[in-house]
């Protein structure tokens, strides 16, 4: 079967998605202060795709088929939380809770409802070990 137009749109489509979209984009790259701890940073990602197309004629029957189409592609990024990885091999999850918005809009919302978060990484860098109980 002939591959029509509409499959190389789509493919260079999908092409380009996969050359911003790789792993490191779902899981960050590991972060490791001087305490020892990794942190790693989780984000989840959509990918929407559309597409559309026609083969037609021209107005004069001796001409070559044509197509016309065209298609979009957009991706959207958004932060889950960190997992964090103490140096005695606790893991835990750092959730970061709040509705993507724009860009300020989401940093103040993660400084106003995560001041859990902001202590423990204060902790992190600066090396200080809590103790426990």
């Amino acid at each position: 079967m002939e591959q029509s137009k509409q499959s190389e749109i789509i493919k260079a489509a999908l092409e380009n998605v996969r050359s911003m979209v790789d792993s490191n984009t779902v899981t960050g790259t590991p972060i490791t202060t001087a305490s020892g701890t990794v942190i790693i940073p989780i984000s989840k990602v959509f990918v929407g795709i559309a597409t559309g197309g026609v083969d037609y004629f021209g107005k004069q029957s001796n001409q070559t088929q044509n197509f016309g189409g065209g298609g979009g592609t957009g991706v959207t990024v958004s932060p889950v939380g960190f997992l964090v990885v103490e140096p005695n091999g606790k893991v835990d999850l750092l959730n970061v809770n709040y509705e993507p918005k724009d860009p300020l809009s989401q940093i103040v919302g993660l400084v106003e409802n995560s001041p859990e978060l902001i202590e423990k990484f204060k902790n992190l860098f600066s090396g200080k070990k809590k103790e426990e109980k």
